[in-house]
């Protein structure tokens, strides 16, 4: 099958809403695709392996490299000395170097690089450096870092209403700890960077990043020289999943750096085990927690203390910790609330973004709480959660929340408060949580199943079976509103032929494959005749991340644009041929309809082209209607909430802990599906990949802060054995109800948190095992030892 044909084998006459085959596919397969390391390397390429820390804090007296340089092949040791321009990152906080200076802060802080003839010997001679420290005492854990009060930023309240009172009014009380371990990135493709030196102190960088723009910013403030003389470019990046948000710099700054003082170009690409080592993680967690409820289980009080274990280094803690924050309710109406959120600095990697972005870390909270309510009154959790969810429903006038309106004393008449409106104030317009976990409940013939798994376990005195229903209600937008913008370039070549330039990058996504889509149906021709080229700094400046699952939304409505004006400009044109208006002109299936004449598109290029109009345009987005107040964490942060809901059944041994998923149901809203088989495996794999950071993928650092799990053999990501022979996932049959291109929703993170339906279900079965109707308390990841702590503790 060739790439540009529909999955279908059908010729669609619109190329987005059809299941196209990703634009690089058949290439992938056959091994035809370049990433960084494929790319032919110009004469004279050096290459570069870091110099790492082996001390999680500590005084750095001095680095020999005599050993190192005596190496065969060695060329240089590259260190703080030698940067050009600034020796700190161009972080927004400020606070990391580019090469450890005077202290070392974690195990694998690089101290610098070395620089060889070829990467063996530079990784080779890079463990031969010896580093002088003079250890300090280390932060390795969230509590130690509470109890010394090091935190990377200010502690965090958002609070609505009064949580103390409503809890000491409230019918039952629970309280409650929880810890959430990180997640190891483990893109197939490590990172990488390759900085080749230009004329005039220009630089072209290759980087597997999500974020060429940063990358740009970072290599030129510690070169000190201009932006516009650093071009960063990257066609396609073997995964991220956000560790290539603000990481992939790093690699870059270093590389160029030693380009600069070895006048060459120089290639750095880290082996697994370093960028284990090296690179952040997603965030772990911990949380204290205290809820208040009634009779039905409907939550009307939370006090909740959130603390992050943020690593050395803010790097994007700020806003994962924020984010976190934003979905501590997920799907449920939060009456009086208290959160407070702490990020922690501690002697570790500095974590940074992973799929979610402090989303999962807010879910899997409130979801537990669910759980805990629901065992609390001997209720089933789906009945809990169906009565906890955002609806228009009046809030109860009798809680503390109620009182402490000023309402009362006000001449105008106010509009009863009702249960649609979140914790920071943004009202929840595009509600679909009731009908979707309705709907999902009976095609995945939930109520039949606890029946049936209730009476299975009561004749299996070994394997213990569970089964839950979780939603979730993610909001789409970057929470820092400035981010929420985007550019991109769509030429039309004389023989009708296409090609877009956009800021977003390419990591297996499908993300150029959907704006090629969108672009065809813009102009009215086939899928086949657009191309989507490498994000590149030189194109389109100043571009956003790809991330916050806004890279459809954003570029895609960019690229529309821009086809848009060109499209304008030959409807201009061929009205003024056939004497019609503009609006007379059709563009559909590669030909050119007005009411006198049917032209090929081709055709049309061809006499426009030769008549002096433009057929090349940019195009522009920023989202609409967002307003965030970061210093009170209040306003409109997201431009709407994509939803989902999954059902999953599992298995537990309860003499070894050991666990299996055996069904999942997926019912997931992503608006008018632009591409329905991309879409299908984003929450496919988004799914699986939550399933591997709450079952299998435990981070363990030792109490010397060294990372014990930095390779396959330790660190174990879920396999094709580990997804179930029954995974269902069914698409919710809506548009956007807001204006984003196509009617799509975004679709690269919500997946993620269906997830915590697993870990939901593997509580169940622990509490079904027990038999006691205690709280179960299970530490994530949910791995066979931690399974058996929970089969055995009491709350």
């Amino acid at each position: 099958m060739n790439a540009n044909t529909p999955l279908t084998g059908l010729l669609p006459t619109h190329a987005a809403g059809v299941s196209h085959a990703h634009e690089s596919a058949v290439a992938q397969v056959a091994g035809a695709v370049h990433y960084i390391d494929d790319l032919p390397e110009v004469r004279g390429t050096l290459h570069a392996a870091p110099i790492l820390s082996n001390v999680a804090h500590g005084k750095l007296l001095g680095v020999d490299s005599s050993a190192a340089l005596a190496m065969p092949g060695v060329v240089s040791v590259v260190l703080s000395a030698d940067i050009p321009g600034d020796p700190m990152l161009a972080a927004f906080a400020g606070d990391e170097p580019v090469f450890a200076m005077d202290t070392v802060q974690f195990v694998g802080q690089v101290v610098g690089v070395v620089v060889a003839q070829t990467a063996m010997q530079a990784r080779h001679a890079a463990r031969k450096v010896k580093l002088s420290i003079e250890a300090l005492p280390a932060v390795l854990t969230v509590q130690q870092a509470l109890d010394a009060k090091s935190f990377v930023l200010p502690p965090v309240t958002v609070k609505r209403g009064d949580a103390a009172a409503a809890l000491a009014e409230s019918k039952h009380t629970l309280y409650g700890t929880l810890e959430v371990g990180g997640q190891e990135h483990f893109y197939l493709e490590g990172q990488i960077a390759y900085a080749m030196p230009l004329e005039q102190n220009q630089w072209w960088i290759y980087s597997s990043t999500q974020h060429p723009g940063e990358v740009q910013h970072w290599v030129s403030h510690a070169l000190g020289i201009d932006n516009h003389a650093v071009k960063v470019e990257c066609r396609r990046m073997g995964g991220g999943f956000g560790g290539k948000e603000t990481q992939a710099g790093h690699l870059a700054v270093w590389a160029a750096v030693a380009a600069v003082k070895t006048k060459r170009a120089v290639k750095l690409r880290m082996d697994r085990d370093d960028d284990f080592m090296v690179t952040g993680k997603r965030h772990p967690f911990a949380y204290e927690y205290r809820a208040g409820f009634d009779d039905s289980g409907r939550l009307t009080a939370l006090q909740l203390q959130m603390a992050a274990n943020c690593g050395f280094s803010a790097d994007l803690s700020g806003p994962v910790a924020d984010r976190a924050i934003f979905h501590s309710d997920n799907a449920y109406y939060l009456q009086d609330v208290d959160i407070t959120s702490y990020r922690c600095k501690t002697n570790m990697q500095s974590h940074t973004a992973f799929r979610g972005f402090g989303g999962p870390q807010g879910v899997i909270l409130i979801e537990t709480i669910m759980g805990d309510i629901a065992r609390h009154l001997g209720l089933d959790p789906l009945d809990v959660r169906l009565r906890n969810l955002y609806s228009d429903e009046l809030v109860s006038p009798s809680t503390s929340s109620g009182r402490t309106e000023s309402s009362a004393v006000r001449a105008e008449p106010v509009e009863a408060p009702r249960r649609d409106t979140t914790h920071y104030q943004m009202k929840v317009e595009d509600n679909i949580l009731q009908p979707l976990l309705s709907k999902l409940e009976l095609s995945a013939q939930y109520r039949r199943r606890v029946e049936a798994i209730s009476a299975w376990n009561a004749s299996s005195p070994v394997l213990k079976r569970g089964i839950a229903i979780t939603p979730v209600k993610f909001g789409i937008s970057f929470t820092a509103t400035l981010f929420n913008q985007a550019g991109a370039l769509v030429h039309v070549y004389t023989d009708g032929s296409v090609q877009v330039n956009h800021g977003g990058t390419e990591m297996g996504q499908g993300l150029h494959t959907k704006v090629a889509q969108i672009v065809a149906d813009e102009l009215g021709i086939p899928f086949a005749r657009v191309l989507c080229t490498a994000s590149d700094t030189s194109k389109v400046p100043n571009a956003s991340a790809t991330a916050a699952s806004a890279g459809t939304d954003l570029n895609g409505r960019a690229a529309q644009f821009a086809a848009r004006h060109v499209r304008d400009n030959l409807a201009a044109f061929v009205c003024g041929l056939d004497g019609c208006g503009a609006g007379a002109i059709k563009f559909k299936g590669g030909e050119v309809f007005s009411p006198v004449a049917t032209r090929s598109f081709d055709e049309v290029v061809k006499l426009a082209y030769a008549n002096r109009i433009q057929l090349w345009s940019d195009g522009f987005y920023r989202t609409p209607k967002i307003h965030y107040d970061k210093t009170t964490l209040t306003g409109r942060p997201f431009y709407y909430f994509a939803y989902g809901a999954a059902c999953t059944e599992v298995v537990i041994d309860t003499l070894t802990g050991e666990s299996r998923v055996l069904k999942v149901d997926i019912l997931h809203d992503v608006g008018r599906s632009i591409n329905p088989a991309i879409d299908v495996g984003q929450i496919e794999g988004g799914f699986v990949q939550g399933m591997g950071w709450l079952t299998t993928e435990q981070l363990v650092w030792n109490d010397k802060g060294y990372l014990s799990t930095h390779a396959p053999s330790t660190y174990k990501i879920p396999t094709a054995g580990d997804v179930p022979e029954h995974f269902k996932v069914d698409l919710w049959p809506e548009p956007n109800r807001e204006d984003n291109v196509f009617g799509s929703k975004a679709v690269g993170e919500p997946p993620f948190m269906l997830a915590i339906s697993v870990y939901e279900a593997l509580r169940d079965a622990v509490a079904q095992a027990r038999g006691d109707g205690t709280a179960v308390r299970l530490t994530a990841p949910a791995t066979a030892e931690n399974v058996l702590c929970a089969l055995q503790s009491k709350a």
